[in-house]
């Protein structure tokens, strides 16, 4: 039996990246699963690799900005799944990058919108489902820099620490009622969104794998590994917390 054998999981940002891994992941370990993002092929490639491999993956796109699309989301799942058990809420987007003066207020509203505003939108509509189920558990992804600042990512990393204190405030209300919250922080990882970053700017990959101590970036089945854990009932004293997988960035 795997770690998430007869749950019932919704992914957002499942297309690619963190959340595409975590998706793959979770069906391994015995999962059923609903895929959300924004792009459909997307998500149709990673639930024919479920599926492929034995699993069950529905598909539904969703801007997780939109509360409306949120809950229909939410409806979705539990019709096709028959309830939820669990959700990583993973769902980002990075911004541009500049100056905290001269940031565009249209790109500022549109990363709080998505990464911090979306992770609400999911919490507020999967919390009843985890109450009618009984308990469960929600994982949100935060990130390294929500605990230090960063050279031209103000929206970014604002974004990130809210979601940690939303993270932990949803977990003191509802953590008597069986549902554990938690985040988890990755630290820089090779996904699509890190690549067109650094390959629009000279030079970064060389300074992102310097400043980590491990001497690498990270893989998202890196990332996936300790999602899955805090989902499951292995985690079962997990709430509040903050997993921290960054090679080492923040201990420096």
């Amino acid at each position: 039996m795997g770690l998430l054998t007869g749950k019932r999981i919704l992914v957002t940002g499942a297309g690619k990246g963190i959340g595409a891994a975590t998706a793959i992941l979770c069906a391994r370990e015995g999962a059923r699963l609903v895929l959300a993002g924004t792009t459909s092929a997307n998500l149709e490639r990673v639930a024919a690799e479920i599926h492929a491999a034995g699993g069950e993956g529905r598909v539904h796109q969703v801007d997780v900005a939109d509360a409306s699309a949120v809950r229909a989301l939410l409806e979705f799942s539990i019709s096709e799944l028959g309830g939820l058990d669990g959700a990583f809420n993973n769902a980002g987007i990075d911004g541009p990058l500049c100056p905290t003066a001269e940031y565009p207020e249209a790109d500022f509203d549109r990363v709080l919108a998505v990464n911090l505003k979306g992770v609400w939108n999911c919490m507020r509509y999967q919390i009843p489902a985890l109450l009618q189920a009984g308990g469960g558990s929600i994982v949100n992804c935060a990130s390294s820099l929500a605990e230090v600042g960063q050279y031209n990512m103000s929206a970014y990393c604002a974004a990130k620490a809210g979601v940690l204190g939303l993270t932990r405030t949803a977990a003191l209300e509802y953590g008597s009622q069986a549902i554990r919250i938690n985040a988890v922080s990755p630290g820089v990882t090779e996904t699509s969104m890190m690549t067109t970053m650094m390959d629009a700017n000279e030079g970064l990959r060389e300074v992102l794998v310097e400043a980590e101590p491990i001497g690498r970036l990270a893989s998202p089945d890196e990332i996936a590994e300790p999602v899955v854990w805090l989902l499951s009932d292995r985690a079962s004293y997990a709430l509040g917390t903050n997993v921290v997988v960054d090679g080492g960035y923040l201990a420096k």
